[in-house]
């Protein structure tokens, strides 16, 4: 999700749906009004049929009739159903009390009486491949680039932003210890996160544990790879056994899911350390919390947005080497352009998400947030694969993006494009030309709306129904959602997923370049590459002075930063021009002030930047 003007609430006095009596039937027409509005049930007695009227009939009660069947009519045409007459509506009725309504509720008995999607994947799966004779097979694992020469700087917080390849060859040369670096980067979290609001739980006992196990390997010889020993982050939708997996919900803030998530076990296996659980936005949706509200290290006045803000905000900050983030549609690469952090978002189906909160099957991507270009491809190497448990996981053949020839690349760019981008990588020999993605979808920002909700009611079904969604912490955001999914019809859900293959095949036929550089904010972007699965590498770009600075002399920062986007299973060739920009720029390296703001700079209370909500066009 994306950015939204902060809203705080109390919880509602609306009585929990639980307790209403859903079997029984409405009392009043009200009710009955509001049940089928919910989409929850619907009870009408025979007298409502199409059947003669008895002759004794008062006045009175048919003109209760005459209401029910007038307002019976108001809700199909609210669902755009206005095209059945009243004969046809009673017909409906009927065949929805007798019918409809005992297979709802079987059916959520059967798979819906827990909340976040971990069982019960649905079989009708996503493949977002354009490659139409078949699977490529996945060659052996590539090498590493080499970073010989690396060493210990005096000072800590230099080490703590370091990259992942920097550290690991520090590992591996024994200048630092696996402890050591726990001990540096708890201590940045601990440091910064009452400002920031990025960490839900610290790991101490854990990391240090794993610190240790991975120090020991080496002392035996045994090298497992560039993560050994390295300390990294989970955003906090993802189990770890014995700590909370919270989901940044007040619903879920005591919650423990004791087993691993297989992205959790790939980055154990590598010999990485977990020093912190995340700050999810609550439910994955934005960077509100139960606890607060993520900041942006470059400027605190500003939130992160998007719901994998802790990752993003953390990695900027020094507080981790790298994290992983998740995104549905923006969680990743808006908290990863505000916070001027680099991140993928990999093709679609890269990497497994059993174990990790579901928003939507066809949508859900996991990524990492790091420093550079080169450590987003080695962490991707390392959690990519086939997850058994996991439907929409795939073996895609990840090439060597180190090996890449840029100078045989097309690479178009957009009208928004950062023209910056486009010149270096022009000087490195890649061959630059004016693009633009076209397709008469027009309905793109729609269609991800209804497939991202639809999804998710249905793995928050009980959440909603029993009136949990009276504490959420921003009222504007899922239950405002969700509560309008309820009468989503299945024949529009379908509609929505045709109309996102007609987009698939438009943007692949429009697709004619290697890869194109572009805004990687902007909504329709955003939704269009989501819906497709494109990838798409995060890049920052440079910095520029926040609006009205306080004094001329304010540390504080706006970053800019670019998109690299390629067709699905081609995240190598964003990667690779990714790393050609950094080669020669400097920007990914730059630390941010967070609260260190200068004489003279203080952030007001309430803050004055305010972060604009997110806009649907259709």
């Amino acid at each position: 999700m994306v950015a939204q003007t902060i809203a705080t609430c109390a919880p509602s006095a609306r009585p929990c749906l639980a307790t209403r009596g859903l079997g029984s039937p409405p009392r009043s027409r009200n009710s009955a009004w509001l049940l089928l509005l919910l989409g929850l049930t619907v009870f009408y007695t025979e007298a409502n049929s199409s059947e003669s009227l008895p002759l004794d009939i008062t006045q009175t009660e048919l003109s209760d009739r005459t209401m029910e069947a007038k307002h019976l009519q108001s809700m199909f045409e609210l669902i755009d159903f206005g095209f059945f007459n009243e004969t046809k509506i009673q017909e409906i009725v009927k065949g929805v009390s007798e019918m409809n309504v005992p297979i709802y509720r079987a059916n959520r008995k059967l798979v819906a009486t827990k909340n976040g999607g971990l069982e019960n994947s649905s079989p009708l799966v996503f493949n977002p491949s354009w490659n139409r004779e078949g699977p490529r097979v996945q060659g052996m694992r590539f090498k590493y680039p080499s970073v010989s020469g690396v060493k210990l700087p005096r000072d800590e917080k230099d080490i703590a932003f370091m990259s992942v390849l920097e550290l690991g060859e520090l590992i591996k040369t024994r200048q630092i210890t696996s402890k050591e670096l726990v001990r540096i980067y708890l201590k940045q979290l601990k440091r910064y996160n009452h400002v920031l609001e990025a960490v839900v739980t610290y790991t101490e006992e854990l990391a240090y544990k794993q610190a240790k196990e991975a120090d020991d390997l080496l002392s035996q010889g045994t090298y497992l790879g560039p993560l050994h020993g390295i300390p990294y982050g989970l955003k906090d939708i993802v189990a770890v056994p014995g700590y909370k997996t919270t989901w940044g919900s007040t619903s879920f803030k005591d919650q423990v899911l004791d087993f691993e998530a297989w992205v959790y076990k790939r980055l154990k296996a590598s010999g990485a350390v977990l020093v912190a659980k995340l700050v999810t936005g609550s439910l994955a949706y934005d960077d509100i919390w139960f606890g607060g509200r993520t900041r942006n290290p470059w400027n605190i006045e500003e939130f992160s947005t998007g719901s994998s803000a802790g990752p993003a905000a953390s990695t900027s900050a020094g507080m981790v080497p790298f994290a992983i983030g998740s995104e549905t549609a923006g969680s990743m690469t808006y908290p990863a352009a505000r916070c001027g952090i680099t991140a993928l978002r990999p093709t679609f189906g890269s990497v497994g998400r059993t174990g990790v909160m579901s928003i939507s099957e066809s949508l859900d991507k996991l990524g990492p947030f790091c420093r550079t270009a080169a450590d987003c491809a080695v962490i991707l190497d390392i959690i990519k694969g086939k997850d058994p448990d996991d439907p929409s996981s795939r073996n895609i053949a990840f090439e060597d993006p180190f090996s890449v020839d840029i100078t045989k690349l097309t690479v178009g760019y957009t009208k928004d494009a950062d023209m910056k981008v486009v010149e270096v990588l022009g000087s490195k020999g890649v061959n630059m030309v004016p693009f633009e993605l076209n397709y008469t979808v027009d309905s793109v920002q729609g269609i991800l709306n209804f497939t991202m909700d639809v999804d998710m009611l249905a793995h928050f079904d009980e959440w909603q129904r029993t009136g949990q969604d009276d504490l959420y912490e921003a009222q504007d955001q899922w239950p405002v959602e969700l509560r309008r999914t309820r009468v989503v019809t299945a024949v529009d859900y379908i509609q929505a997923q045709r109309a996102r293959g007609k987009l698939i095949r438009e943007v692949e036929k429009s697709f004619t370049v290697d890869a194109f550089v572009g805004n990687v904010t902007d909504w329709e972007k955003v939704c269009m590459g989501n819906l497709v699965g494109l990838p798409v590498l995060v890049i920052p770009t440079g910095f520029k002075n926040i609006s009205d600075p306080p004094t001329n002399s304010c540390r504080r920062r706006t970053t800019t930063n670019a998109g690299i986007y390629a067709p699905p299973e081609r995240d190598h060739i964003a990667l690779a021009l990714g790393m050609a920009y950094q080669s020669v720029t400097d920007a990914h390296r730059k630390q941010p002030p967070i609260d260190d703001l200068g004489p003279e700079d203080s952030i007001p209370n309430p803050p004055r930047a305010l972060i604009p909500p997110r806009k649907l066009h259709l």
